[in-house]
């Protein structure tokens, strides 16, 4: 993007943003980000399992697309002393926290087998030294995907995948839906154990949907018992991209066979953790899945 010139930098200025005070002032938005939102572990045992049920073989070799802080990249490594992973993502940021909070937990043997890059999907480096017949798996996860909001962009992104992939390699998506994608809601969620010092609570903010467009702004926020709050944390401009949708995209860009794996039901109104192949879901307010498809 070109840099703005001092006349359009003056043009779109905005008032500079309130100082943050409190926890606030001393919170990192990127480890509450991971504890409020991401589960590594969950995530790699779906992808390890998962392979290995479908191509009855271990998946060694990953991807972890738009990976910000790489927590699956290192997850990954840490199982298995012939796992291997890259992390692609275009912001440097979030890939430097990671390098600073999240490989520095692994030992070196471990940390030789990540490689974070700072790269576009759309355009992502060949990587042959560590992925030389392709890889086993690539992963796309948090909905991050979504920031495509043309069919011919997202499309040329699936087709990127296809042949960064091994012959039997496999694409690891997650998606969200439910009518509380398509209406202005939040959904508060209180992390860690009320009354200690690491104890949070978690804003989904679904600022606004437009139905012609199918963009959707999305917002996390985070406040804390002492009054203070970190507002617009995290913003996401994307586009809802529906199951259909998705599956013939994939379809269009070479994938042999694509599968959503639907969440049970815990009995209490909630997902169980357990994803299960399906060809037809719930209509819920909410929900989760994994879509899987096959080179």
């Amino acid at each position: 993007m070109p840099k703005a010139s001092p006349r359009s930098a003056k043009r779109s200025a905005r008032p500079a943003p309130k100082p943050l005070r409190g926890r606030a002032a001393k919170a990192d938005r990127y480890d509450l980000y991971q504890r409020a939102v991401q589960n590594f572990e969950s995530e790699a045992d779906f992808v390890q399992d998962t392979f290995r049920t479908l191509r009855k073989r271990p998946a060694r070799i990953i991807r972890e697309d738009f990976c910000g802080t790489f927590g699956v990249c290192c997850e990954w490594a840490r199982r298995h002393r012939d796992n291997v992973a890259a992390g692609l993502d275009i912001d440097p940021e979030p890939v430097a926290w990671g390098r600073a909070h999240n490989l520095s937990r692994l030992t070196p043997a471990q940390r030789a087998r990540v490689h974070p890059v700072i790269g576009n999907v759309l355009h992502p480096p060949r990587l042959a030294d560590i992925a030389p017949r392709g890889f086993d798996a690539v992963l796309a996860m948090n909905f991050s995907y979504w920031c495509f909001k043309r069919r011919d962009v997202m499309l040329r992104y699936y087709r990127s995948v296809h042949r960064s992939l091994a012959h039997d390699g496999v694409f690891f998506l997650d998606a969200c839906g439910g009518a509380d994608c398509l209406r202005i809601c939040k959904e508060n969620r209180p992390i860690g154990r009320r009354g200690s010092r690491r104890f949070f609570t978690y804003v989904w903010d679904h600022a606004a949907y437009d139905p012609i467009s199918g963009d959707m702004l999305c917002k996390i926020h985070f406040r804390f018992p002492d009054g203070s709050s970190i507002r617009d944390a995290f913003t996401y401009d994307w586009r809802f991209w529906s199951l259909p949708e998705t599956a013939e995209m994939l379809a269009d860009a070479g994938f042999r066979k694509t599968t959503v794996y639907w969440e049970g039901d815990d009995g209490k109104g909630g997902g169980n953790g357990i994803f299960e192949p399906a060809t037809r879901g719930d209509c819920v307010d909410s929900y989760i899945c994994y879509i899987v498809a096959e080179k």
